[in-house]
């Protein structure tokens, strides 16, 4: 059976008619470069704006576009090469990758080994924390290998962060579900991720343990289903808690009784999964062969063991660690101004975050003068931006965008504005351990320890370019002594207090 053809409607003539206008219209501003330009950005006020309505997209135009860009060969080229691999593969500069080898002239004079690697999970800040931490151990105790154990900080962590969630939730019980504040604790209560005041608060209230005597479970190391488990939980409780804080009837010891139920009930899924902790207080014997080949034992406990990082030849220690302090570079904010970020944190009544926001060049300085004088650097960046795995470079010319798609990635938006936009935040922690300085004394590029395994880079080593460190890397921890007054005094300044869903507030 046929059927028959249906007329067109009146709007979807008058749709036809309103496609038709904006092409002629467009054609007017048309110029040879192909692009619309306008005198003005601004048109027609109407209460305070533009005066428009909300414009489909032109199927003619879309037409025309493909057309375009098929008559072009170098397109024709480019849709065979990218449709079938990754485009960054065929984007990737050769001379980048030789320029950008692993010489450096001022690194530490021991770097600790071996490559760690985090696998599956997002605790990159505890493994670059903790290899910071292993080298003054492996000096004192003469050691070719060490790890100190990530997943033991990894489980007081997610606990500690399940206590802070929800004393936040009872804090904030008197604002709507729906207010920003909240939506953004309920979206992300124990992030893998952290900060260096983190680790501090961790590692003061915890201590350290060797990784032999507590080693990564599956859980550890692919860390996606544990976490789906306890933040399936915190957000049920967070339901609860918000209804017995709206109670007239609850009382401050039900509240809390509610709270540590369950606290009990997260603790017990973190036993199972990571596996049972040793005690905090009681002793542990960690046997160890040295690089001499001679067996050793140490009797300590966690806490005793943190506070006893020191060597006759390095010179890092307990002390040291503590005092260190967490420099960034946050455009958006004047250099010189102290930046806290609310409710950002994860041990109660531990130490806040605190950044001292620095221009570029006074953190550079700062690293440099850490690895002259022996001292690896803790810092954070947004990794994915410019960067290769397989060949462990990070470099602002590694890949040719322009060349590939006739755009420049970033057009007008530079770091301050790549931040303000989403389009780029703090996502990993790494570790400094060299520099290639010019002949006048200019940065070059730098090495890298990361924390992704030996199968990546130059079996685990990365290497930086200067200009990439510019525009990719916002925090650096150094020991204050290599600052100036200026520097140091900001720290007695009034805070920024940026919110929490600040990008300085994201964790690596």
């Amino acid at each position: 059976m046929g059927v028959q053809q249906s007329k067109s409607s009146p709007e979807a003539m008058a749709a036809v008619a309103h496609e038709k206008a904006i092409l002629e219209r467009l054609q007017t501003f048309r110029s040879e470069d192909g692009f619309v330009h306008v005198d003005s950005e601004k048109g027609p006020l109407f209460n305070g704006g533009i005066s428009r309505q909300p414009e489909k997209l032109a199927i003619e135009l879309t037409q025309n576009w493909q057309s375009k860009v098929l008559a072009d060969p170098k397109n024709r080229l480019a849709l065979s090469a990218f449709s079938s691999v990754n485009p960054r593969d065929i984007l990737a500069s050769r001379a980048t990758k030789i320029a950008d080898q692993q010489v450096f002239n001022i690194r530490i004079p021991f770097e600790g080994a071996p490559i760690t690697n985090q696998r599956s999970s997002g605790r990159c800040w505890l493994f670059a924390s903790t290899n910071v931490f292993r080298i003054a151990i492996m000096k004192k105790y003469n050691l070719d290998s060490f790890e100190l154990s990530q997943a033991y900080l990894f489980f007081w962590d997610k606990l500690e962060k399940s206590n802070y969630f929800l004393e936040n939730i009872i804090e904030t019980a008197d604002q709507p579900l729906e207010e920003r504040l909240v939506q953004r604790l309920l979206a992300d209560p124990i992030s893998d991720g952290g900060q260096w005041d983190m680790v501090y608060n961790l590692v003061e209230k915890y201590g350290l343990v060797p990784q032999a005597l507590y080693p990564d479970s599956w859980n550890a190391m692919s860390s996606s289903t544990i976490n789906s488990i306890v933040v399936a939980k915190l957000r049920e409780y967070a339901v609860i808690l918000r209804d017995l804080v709206n109670s007239s009837a609850t009382t401050a010891a039900s509240l809390s009784a509610t709270k540590d139920k369950m606290l009990r009930e997260v603790h017990l899924i973190l036993t199972l999964t990571l596996g049972p902790l040793p005690s905090t207080s009681e002793e542990f014997e960690w046997n160890f062969v040295d690089k001499e080949g001679r067996a050793r034992s140490v009797v300590s406990t966690p806490h005793k063991f943190a506070k006893d990082i020191s060597s006759q030849e390095f010179r890092i220690t307990s002390s040291t660690i503590a005092s260190m302090v967490s420099l960034v570079h946050d455009p958006r904010h004047e250099p010189l101004s102290l930046m806290t970020v609310d409710r950002l944190g994860n041990i109660v009544g531990g130490r806040g975050i605190t950044y001292i926001n620095v221009d570029i060049e006074t953190l550079k300085q700062a690293c440099i003068s850490m690895l002259r004088a022996g001292l690896p650097v803790f810092f954070g960046s947004d990794v994915g931006k410019y960067s290769e795995r397989a060949s462990g470079i990070m470099d602002i010319d590694l890949f040719d965008y322009e060349l590939g798609f006739n755009v420049n990635l970033y057009g007008s938006l530079d770091k301050a504005a790549r931040l303000r936009v989403g389009e780029s935040a703090m996502t990993h922690a790494m570790v400094l351990t060299a520099v290639h300085v010019d002949s006048e004394g200019k940065p070059v590029r730098w090495k890298v320890q990361n924390s992704w395994g030996t199968d990546v880079g130059s079996k685990g080593w990365f290497v930086m370019s200067d200009r990439w460190m510019d525009q990719f890397v916002y925090q650096a921890v150094v020991d204050p002594k290599f600052l100036s007054r200026r520097v140091r005094d900001v720290l007695t300044k009034e805070p920024i207090v940026l919110p929490l869903w600040d990008p300085m507030g994201s964790l690596a």
